[in-house]
Protein backbone atom coordinates (compact mmCIF):
# COMPACT_ATOMS: atom_id res chain seq x y z
CA UNK A 1 0.00 0.00 0.00
CA UNK A 2 1.35 3.85 -0.52
CA UNK A 3 2.89 5.66 2.39
CA UNK A 4 3.42 9.41 2.90
CA UNK A 5 5.22 8.32 6.07
CA UNK A 6 9.27 9.14 6.08
CA UNK A 7 12.02 6.10 6.66
CA UNK A 8 12.88 6.75 10.28
CA UNK A 9 16.61 6.39 8.76
CA UNK A 10 15.97 8.53 5.50
CA UNK A 11 18.92 10.60 6.69
CA UNK A 12 20.94 7.57 7.20
CA UNK A 13 20.22 5.82 3.87
CA UNK A 14 21.32 9.29 2.06
CA UNK A 15 24.73 9.03 4.16
CA UNK A 16 25.10 5.78 3.16
CA UNK A 17 23.75 6.52 -0.51
CA UNK A 18 26.44 9.25 -1.14
CA UNK A 19 28.93 7.38 0.43
CA UNK A 20 28.53 4.07 -2.03
CA UNK A 21 28.46 6.14 -4.74
CA UNK A 22 31.70 7.73 -3.78
CA UNK A 23 33.00 4.35 -3.43
CA UNK A 24 35.17 3.63 -6.68
CA UNK A 25 36.77 0.35 -6.15
CA UNK A 26 35.15 -2.57 -6.04
CA UNK A 27 34.68 -1.76 -9.19
CA UNK A 28 32.32 -4.51 -11.65
CA UNK A 29 32.46 -2.75 -15.04
CA UNK A 30 30.42 -5.61 -17.02
CA UNK A 31 32.37 -4.09 -19.98
CA UNK A 32 32.71 -6.55 -22.71
CA UNK A 33 35.97 -5.88 -24.49
CA UNK A 34 36.62 -6.16 -28.16
CA UNK A 35 39.68 -5.64 -28.78
CA UNK A 36 43.20 -4.49 -27.32
CA UNK A 37 41.77 -0.93 -27.71
CA UNK A 38 39.40 -0.89 -25.52
CA UNK A 39 40.57 -2.92 -22.50
CA UNK A 40 41.89 0.09 -21.10
CA UNK A 41 39.64 0.56 -17.93
CA UNK A 42 39.16 3.65 -15.89
CA UNK A 43 35.58 4.36 -14.18
CA UNK A 44 35.36 7.85 -14.18
CA UNK A 45 36.38 7.49 -18.03
CA UNK A 46 33.77 4.35 -18.69
CA UNK A 47 31.12 6.02 -17.21
CA UNK A 48 31.32 9.24 -15.82
CA UNK A 49 27.86 9.64 -14.26
CA UNK A 50 27.49 5.78 -13.13
CA UNK A 51 30.62 4.54 -11.99
CA UNK A 52 31.03 3.56 -8.00
CA UNK A 53 28.86 1.32 -5.77
CA UNK A 54 30.10 -1.66 -7.32
CA UNK A 55 28.62 -2.06 -10.78
CA UNK A 56 26.58 0.46 -13.15
CA UNK A 57 22.70 -0.89 -12.37
CA UNK A 58 23.75 -0.20 -8.49
CA UNK A 59 25.45 3.29 -9.15
CA UNK A 60 22.00 4.34 -10.70
CA UNK A 61 19.12 3.30 -8.49
CA UNK A 62 21.28 4.52 -5.42
CA UNK A 63 21.33 7.58 -7.54
CA UNK A 64 17.39 7.50 -7.92
CA UNK A 65 17.74 6.42 -4.42
CA UNK A 66 19.55 9.83 -3.28
CA UNK A 67 16.77 12.09 -5.66
CA UNK A 68 13.89 10.17 -3.83
CA UNK A 69 15.28 11.11 -0.63
CA UNK A 70 16.19 14.66 -1.60
CA UNK A 71 12.70 15.40 -2.85
CA UNK A 72 10.57 13.20 -1.02
CA UNK A 73 11.61 13.42 2.78
CA UNK A 74 14.14 16.73 2.20
CA UNK A 75 12.67 17.35 5.67
CA UNK A 76 14.58 14.05 7.24
CA UNK A 77 18.07 15.63 5.89
CA UNK A 78 19.45 18.19 7.37
CA UNK A 79 21.04 21.13 5.63
CA UNK A 80 24.39 19.75 5.29
CA UNK A 81 23.10 16.77 3.72
CA UNK A 82 20.99 18.15 1.17
CA UNK A 83 24.21 20.32 -0.17
CA UNK A 84 26.00 17.57 0.03
CA UNK A 85 23.48 15.52 -2.15
CA UNK A 86 22.92 18.20 -4.43
CA UNK A 87 26.34 18.83 -5.20
CA UNK A 88 27.23 14.73 -5.73
CA UNK A 89 24.36 14.49 -8.50
CA UNK A 90 25.53 18.09 -9.69
CA UNK A 91 29.20 16.43 -10.73
CA UNK A 92 27.25 13.08 -11.72
CA UNK A 93 24.71 14.36 -13.35
CA UNK A 94 26.13 16.88 -16.08
CA UNK A 95 24.78 16.83 -19.47
CA UNK A 96 28.49 15.97 -20.82
CA UNK A 97 28.64 13.18 -18.40
CA UNK A 98 25.37 11.72 -19.31
CA UNK A 99 26.12 11.99 -22.92
CA UNK A 100 28.87 9.64 -22.39
CA UNK A 101 27.06 7.04 -20.82
CA UNK A 102 24.32 7.41 -23.82
CA UNK A 103 26.87 7.04 -26.52
CA UNK A 104 27.71 3.94 -24.28
CA UNK A 105 24.46 2.27 -24.31
CA UNK A 106 23.75 3.28 -27.57
CA UNK A 107 27.21 1.72 -28.81
CA UNK A 108 26.16 -1.52 -26.73
CA UNK A 109 22.45 -2.15 -26.95
CA UNK A 110 22.75 -5.36 -24.89
CA UNK A 111 24.50 -3.70 -21.62
CA UNK A 112 22.76 -3.82 -18.60
CA UNK A 113 19.61 -5.57 -20.40
CA UNK A 114 16.90 -5.07 -18.72
CA UNK A 115 17.68 -4.30 -15.08
CA UNK A 116 19.73 -1.11 -15.70
CA UNK A 117 17.69 0.10 -18.54
CA UNK A 118 14.37 -0.03 -16.13
CA UNK A 119 16.38 1.51 -13.02
CA UNK A 120 17.93 4.35 -15.67
CA UNK A 121 13.96 4.91 -16.61
CA UNK A 122 13.33 5.40 -13.29
CA UNK A 123 15.92 7.83 -12.18
CA UNK A 124 14.67 10.03 -15.33
CA UNK A 125 11.01 9.71 -14.67
CA UNK A 126 11.62 10.54 -11.34
CA UNK A 127 13.84 14.06 -12.24
CA UNK A 128 11.46 14.69 -14.13
CA UNK A 129 8.84 14.53 -11.76
CA UNK A 130 10.50 16.72 -9.37
CA UNK A 131 11.81 19.30 -11.94
CA UNK A 132 7.74 19.65 -12.77
CA UNK A 133 7.41 20.35 -9.41
CA UNK A 134 9.94 21.88 -8.02
CA UNK A 135 10.67 19.67 -5.08
CA UNK A 136 14.55 20.80 -5.18
CA UNK A 137 17.13 22.79 -6.67
CA UNK A 138 18.79 21.77 -9.42
CA UNK A 139 16.36 19.29 -10.81
CA UNK A 140 15.48 21.21 -13.71
CA UNK A 141 18.96 20.37 -14.69
CA UNK A 142 19.34 17.17 -13.93
CA UNK A 143 16.00 16.39 -15.57
CA UNK A 144 17.29 17.85 -19.06
CA UNK A 145 20.42 16.36 -18.56
CA UNK A 146 19.48 12.97 -18.94
CA UNK A 147 16.19 12.97 -20.87
CA UNK A 148 18.35 11.98 -23.57
CA UNK A 149 19.34 9.04 -21.40
CA UNK A 150 15.17 8.08 -20.73
CA UNK A 151 14.84 8.19 -24.64
CA UNK A 152 18.08 5.94 -25.23
CA UNK A 153 16.62 3.36 -22.84
CA UNK A 154 12.67 3.18 -24.60
CA UNK A 155 14.47 2.96 -27.88
CA UNK A 156 16.14 0.19 -26.75
CA UNK A 157 12.93 -1.13 -24.92
CA UNK A 158 11.10 -1.02 -28.30
CA UNK A 159 14.06 -3.26 -30.26
CA UNK A 160 14.57 -5.50 -27.34
CA UNK A 161 10.85 -6.93 -26.35
CA UNK A 162 9.55 -8.27 -30.13
CA UNK A 163 13.01 -10.39 -30.55
CA UNK A 164 12.43 -12.24 -27.17
CA UNK A 165 10.07 -14.98 -27.80
CA UNK A 166 10.17 -16.66 -23.59
CA UNK A 167 10.68 -14.56 -20.06
CA UNK A 168 13.49 -14.63 -18.41
CA UNK A 169 11.90 -16.25 -14.89
CA UNK A 170 15.23 -16.41 -11.79
CA UNK A 171 15.34 -13.98 -8.90
CA UNK A 172 18.29 -11.65 -10.25
CA UNK A 173 18.77 -8.82 -12.40
CA UNK A 174 17.81 -10.23 -16.18
CA UNK A 175 14.19 -11.08 -14.58
CA UNK A 176 12.15 -9.32 -17.24
CA UNK A 177 8.74 -9.33 -14.58
CA UNK A 178 10.83 -6.96 -12.55
CA UNK A 179 12.16 -5.40 -15.12
CA UNK A 180 8.66 -4.41 -17.06
CA UNK A 181 6.95 -3.83 -13.75
CA UNK A 182 9.36 -0.98 -13.22
CA UNK A 183 9.37 0.31 -16.96
CA UNK A 184 5.51 0.71 -17.06
CA UNK A 185 5.50 2.66 -13.96
CA UNK A 186 8.64 4.72 -15.30
CA UNK A 187 7.42 5.82 -18.72
CA UNK A 188 3.59 6.25 -17.64
CA UNK A 189 5.29 8.85 -15.70
CA UNK A 190 7.08 10.17 -18.85
CA UNK A 191 3.88 10.32 -21.05
CA UNK A 192 5.45 7.30 -23.78
CA UNK A 193 2.39 5.28 -23.81
CA UNK A 194 4.18 3.44 -26.75
CA UNK A 195 6.40 1.69 -24.40
CA UNK A 196 3.71 0.93 -21.74
CA UNK A 197 1.71 -0.24 -24.50
CA UNK A 198 4.43 -2.76 -26.14
CA UNK A 199 5.51 -3.41 -21.80
CA UNK A 200 2.39 -4.59 -21.06
CA UNK A 201 1.77 -6.64 -24.16
CA UNK A 202 4.65 -8.20 -23.74
CA UNK A 203 3.60 -9.07 -19.77
CA UNK A 204 0.15 -10.51 -20.99
CA UNK A 205 2.29 -12.54 -24.06
CA UNK A 206 4.75 -13.80 -21.49
CA UNK A 207 2.83 -14.06 -17.85
CA UNK A 208 -0.97 -13.81 -18.89
CA UNK A 209 -1.75 -17.49 -18.92
CA UNK A 210 0.63 -18.31 -16.02
CA UNK A 211 -1.32 -20.53 -13.27
CA UNK A 212 -0.10 -22.30 -9.91
CA UNK A 213 3.48 -20.85 -9.57
CA UNK A 214 5.69 -23.34 -8.48
CA UNK A 215 6.51 -21.25 -5.71
CA UNK A 216 8.30 -24.14 -3.70
CA UNK A 217 11.14 -23.89 -5.86
CA UNK A 218 11.83 -20.97 -4.25
CA UNK A 219 14.00 -19.06 -2.91
CA UNK A 220 17.06 -19.62 -5.16
CA UNK A 221 20.23 -19.12 -3.02
CA UNK A 222 21.65 -15.99 -4.67
CA UNK A 223 17.91 -14.32 -5.32
CA UNK A 224 17.31 -11.18 -4.26
CA UNK A 225 13.45 -11.59 -5.95
CA UNK A 226 10.82 -13.83 -5.74
CA UNK A 227 10.22 -15.08 -8.84
CA UNK A 228 6.69 -16.02 -8.07
CA UNK A 229 6.09 -12.40 -5.78
CA UNK A 230 7.31 -10.47 -9.06
CA UNK A 231 5.38 -11.60 -11.27
CA UNK A 232 2.04 -10.83 -9.31
CA UNK A 233 2.75 -7.39 -8.67
CA UNK A 234 3.80 -6.83 -12.30
CA UNK A 235 0.35 -8.07 -13.23
CA UNK A 236 -1.49 -5.94 -10.96
CA UNK A 237 -0.46 -2.93 -13.04
CA UNK A 238 -1.34 -5.00 -16.42
CA UNK A 239 -5.09 -6.14 -15.79
CA UNK A 240 -7.72 -4.61 -14.58
CA UNK A 241 -8.89 -4.85 -11.06
CA UNK A 242 -11.48 -7.73 -11.47
CA UNK A 243 -9.52 -9.50 -14.07
CA UNK A 244 -6.07 -9.26 -12.28
CA UNK A 245 -8.10 -10.59 -9.42
CA UNK A 246 -9.20 -14.14 -10.92
CA UNK A 247 -5.85 -14.12 -12.34
CA UNK A 248 -3.78 -13.99 -9.02
CA UNK A 249 -6.45 -16.23 -7.61
CA UNK A 250 -5.40 -18.94 -10.14
CA UNK A 251 -1.30 -18.67 -9.42
CA UNK A 252 -0.74 -18.07 -6.25
CA UNK A 253 -4.23 -19.46 -4.55
CA UNK A 254 -4.71 -19.50 -1.04
CA UNK A 255 -1.75 -16.75 -0.63
CA UNK A 256 -1.94 -15.77 3.12
CA UNK A 257 -4.48 -18.21 4.24
CA UNK A 258 -2.04 -21.06 4.43
CA UNK A 259 -0.28 -21.82 1.18
CA UNK A 260 3.07 -20.00 -0.53
CA UNK A 261 3.73 -19.84 3.46
CA UNK A 262 7.72 -20.22 2.76
CA UNK A 263 7.02 -16.74 0.90
CA UNK A 264 6.31 -15.08 4.06
CA UNK A 265 9.04 -16.29 5.88
CA UNK A 266 12.67 -14.23 6.40
CA UNK A 267 15.13 -15.39 3.87
CA UNK A 268 18.09 -17.21 5.90
CA UNK A 269 21.47 -15.32 5.03
CA UNK A 270 24.53 -16.85 6.79
CA UNK A 271 26.97 -14.64 4.56
CA UNK A 272 26.29 -11.27 3.68
CA UNK A 273 29.42 -10.05 3.48
CA UNK A 274 29.43 -12.08 0.07
CA UNK A 275 27.97 -10.24 -2.48
CA UNK A 276 25.81 -13.45 -3.72
CA UNK A 277 24.89 -14.41 -0.26
CA UNK A 278 23.70 -10.77 0.69
CA UNK A 279 21.32 -10.70 -2.60
CA UNK A 280 18.76 -12.73 0.08
CA UNK A 281 18.80 -9.02 2.01
CA UNK A 282 17.50 -7.80 -1.02
CA UNK A 283 15.10 -10.50 -1.33
CA UNK A 284 13.45 -9.78 1.99
CA UNK A 285 12.92 -5.91 1.07
CA UNK A 286 11.47 -6.85 -2.27
CA UNK A 287 9.14 -9.46 -0.92
CA UNK A 288 7.88 -6.84 1.76
CA UNK A 289 7.24 -4.40 -0.66
CA UNK A 290 5.54 -6.49 -3.05
CA UNK A 291 3.58 -8.35 0.19
CA UNK A 292 2.21 -4.86 0.90
CA UNK A 293 1.29 -4.21 -2.86
CA UNK A 294 -0.86 -7.53 -3.07
CA UNK A 295 -2.85 -6.97 0.25
CA UNK A 296 -5.23 -4.58 -2.04
CA UNK A 297 -6.47 -7.76 -4.02
CA UNK A 298 -6.14 -10.01 -1.23
CA UNK A 299 -8.69 -8.78 1.41
CA UNK A 300 -9.23 -12.12 3.54
CA UNK A 301 -5.07 -11.88 4.04
CA UNK A 302 -3.80 -8.43 4.70
CA UNK A 303 -2.86 -9.06 7.92
CA UNK A 304 -1.33 -11.79 7.34
CA UNK A 305 0.87 -10.29 4.58
CA UNK A 306 1.35 -7.03 6.22
CA UNK A 307 2.74 -8.73 9.39
CA UNK A 308 4.92 -11.02 7.14
CA UNK A 309 5.81 -7.94 5.34
CA UNK A 310 6.99 -6.18 8.43
CA UNK A 311 8.85 -8.84 9.19
CA UNK A 312 10.90 -9.38 6.35
CA UNK A 313 11.97 -5.70 6.52
CA UNK A 314 12.91 -5.29 10.06
CA UNK A 315 15.05 -8.22 9.49
CA UNK A 316 17.70 -6.37 6.90
CA UNK A 317 16.92 -2.87 8.29
CA UNK A 318 20.85 -2.99 9.83
CA UNK A 319 22.30 -4.12 6.97
CA UNK A 320 21.28 -1.64 4.55
CA UNK A 321 23.60 1.48 6.76
CA UNK A 322 25.61 -0.76 9.10
CA UNK A 323 26.38 -4.20 7.03
CA UNK A 324 29.11 -4.78 4.52
CA UNK A 325 29.85 -3.43 1.09
CA UNK A 326 28.30 -5.79 -0.30
CA UNK A 327 25.12 -5.36 1.06
CA UNK A 328 24.86 -1.26 1.57
CA UNK A 329 26.43 -0.55 -2.55
CA UNK A 330 22.46 -1.38 -3.20
CA UNK A 331 20.09 -2.16 -0.40
CA UNK A 332 18.85 1.67 0.31
CA UNK A 333 16.74 1.64 -3.35
CA UNK A 334 15.17 -2.08 -2.56
CA UNK A 335 14.27 -0.61 1.39
CA UNK A 336 12.43 2.45 -0.17
CA UNK A 337 10.39 0.17 -2.99
CA UNK A 338 9.31 -1.69 0.58
CA UNK A 339 7.80 1.63 2.01
CA UNK A 340 5.91 2.08 -1.16
CA UNK A 341 7.77 4.98 -3.13
CA UNK A 342 6.33 3.63 -6.44
CA UNK A 343 2.64 4.26 -5.61
CA UNK A 344 1.30 7.44 -5.81
CA UNK A 345 1.95 9.52 -2.16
Amino acid sequence: MPTTRTPTDAAAWSRVGRAVVGTTYPWSPGHVVMGPEDAHLVPEQLHPSFHGSLDWHSCVHVQWSLVTLLTRYADALDPQERTAVVALLDERLGREHVAVEVDYLRARPAFERPYGWAWAAQLVATLEEAARGGAAPHTGAWAEATAPLGETVADLVLGWLPRQPYPVRHGKHQNDAFALRLLIDAYGRLGREDVVAACRGRALDWFGADTDAPTAWEPGGTDFLSPALTEASLMAHVLPHQRYAAWLAGFLPGLGEGRHEHLLAVPEVRDPADGQYAHLLGLALSRAWQLRELTAYLPGAEDRLREAADAQEAAVLEQIVAGDFMATHWLVSFALLAHGVLEPA
